[in-house]
């Protein structure tokens, strides 16, 4: 199977389908006040009493000056609140507010309303294989690359038997 340089490779179409979703979803979300970017840490924090930064930057997969700015409009917005940790004043523990808790309910509804727009057409079967899919690509992706580089360099390169088909960009 051949595929064009960007048009038909899986990265790519991935990355396109990504922003599509996050393009839906915050103008699904925008009358609510809220914006997709949000969405991991309004998880996370419906999930546990309260976090601090980092945890939240951890669980949401982002750089912490990233997270800071996230969560100084979200703060501005109402949606949370910090405390002072007990175990160490300097650290700030995140928790939703009434305000942001009473988004989730509204926020739940959106986005199952853009899974079903993405998923429009699909069997049960297919979106099985695809959730099981993206769950293995999204592993490959989170391997410490320096062990697969330490490794390949370890092994050699790899003969053209042992190559996947070229589906990356």
């Amino acid at each position: 199977m051949t595929h064009s340089r960007f048009g038909s490779a899986p990265a790519a179409l991935i990355n396109i389908a990504s922003r599509a979703l996050s393009r839906v979803n915050d103008r699904r979300l925008r009358p609510l006040g809220l914006t997709f970017a949000q969405m991991p840490v309004l998880a996370a924090l419906s999930k546990a009493d309260a976090l601090s930064q980092k945890e939240l930057a951890g669980l949401a997969r982002i750089e912490q000056p990233s997270m800071a700015q996230l969560l100084a409009r979200m703060d501005r917005d109402g949606l949370i609140r910090r405390t002072a940790a007990q175990h160490d004043r300097r650290v700030s523990l995140i928790s939703l507010t009434e305000t942001g808790l009473a988004k989730l309910t509204q926020v739940h509804s959106v986005l199952f309303e853009t899974n079903d727009q993405a998923l429009r057409g699909f069997s049960a079967e297919e979106i099985d294989l695809l959730v099981d899919l993206l769950r293995r690509l999204v592993a490959n992706l989170e391997e410490n690359p320096a062990d697969s580089a330490s490794d390949a360099a370890a092994t050699g390169p790899a003969s053209t038997e042992d190559r996947a088909p070229d589906h990356r960009w």
